[in-house]
């Protein structure tokens, strides 16, 4: 991804800009941190150079993500502290392995695995039964889950609520770019933001008022039925490594007894 990097005036700028983006003062900063308001300031206008402690102590208390925390300690002039591990990799194993084990086990119910770009990375039989005749040029390697879903020749035709689902998506995505600051992600989010609208889902809203949900759901056609189903995200807690900080686990909730019930039969 592209993220944030060193610049020419050192750390400073860089801590100054994710402490407003996060709109945190200096003095709440510094009492968060264990310092002073004066220390703090020192460090955004070049005057003082942080410890390799304090550069991590304050990404921590600015809630930094980890793949950015690297670029601060690189342009404070120390190492990177957390490595990039390629998925792929030997020493992920585990990791590949508990992935795989928990969302074939959440089946029949739909279940994926993302990295930072909505990249699809792992996914179940739950998920590739909504994909059933998508043309085969949206489903080619790397399959973004942001462009399946939106794309007016993907998903999106056969979402029933598609403009309440599309705002929700849309939003999640402003979320992202505004907590990474990815240039990356920026421009995706341009894409699909500019994808037509597959159709007009005018009678949504009444169908919605007319069930009890107790989320937003995404309403979907599946052979002739209709599918309502409630997104969870999953992150991994304190991760020491930019891949595995960067991976989400979506699971489909579903909203009413009959998407349950349906599912069920069709896995059986």
């Amino acid at each position: 991804m592209t993220t944030t990097t060193a610049t020419d005036g050192g750390v400073g700028p860089l801590l100054r800009a994710w402490r407003e983006q996060r709109r945190v003062s200096q003095l709440e900063l510094a009492l968060r941190a264990d310092s002073s308001a004066r220390h703090i300031s020192f460090i955004e206008t070049g005057r003082s150079r942080p410890s390799e402690e304090m550069v991590l102590r304050l990404a921590e208390h600015l809630d930094v993500p980890v793949r950015e925390r690297n670029a601060l300690l690189l342009a404070a002039g120390y190492a990177p502290r957390y490595p990039e591990t390629p998925l792929d990799a030997p020493a992920l194993d585990a990791l590949r392995d508990g992935i795989e084990r928990l969302i074939q086990g959440y089946e029949p119910y739909p279940a994926l695995v993302l990295d930072a770009m909505y990249n699809v990375v792992a996914a179940n039989r739950g998920i590739l039964t909504l994909l059933d005749g998508i043309p085969e040029r949206l489903l080619e390697p790397p399959l973004n889950a942001m462009r399946l879903t939106l794309h007016p020749e993907g998903m999106a035709p056969r979402i029933r609520n598609l403009r309440a689902w599309r705002g929700h998506l849309l939003e999640q995505m402003e979320r992202q770019i505004a907590l990474r600051r990815s240039e990356r992600l920026r421009a995706l989010y341009e894409e699909v933001a500019a994808y037509p609208l597959a159709h007009e889902d005018e009678d949504a809203g009444a169908e919605l008022e007319a069930a009890v949900y107790f989320a937003l759901p995404m309403r979907i056609e599946h052979e002739g039925r209709v599918l309502s189903f409630i997104s969870s995200i999953s992150t991994f807690n304190t991760p020491m490594d930019v891949t595995v900080a960067e991976l989400a686990i979506e699971t489909f909730v579903p909203a009413d007894p009959a998407t349950a019930k349906y599912l069920q039969g069709l896995m059986s």
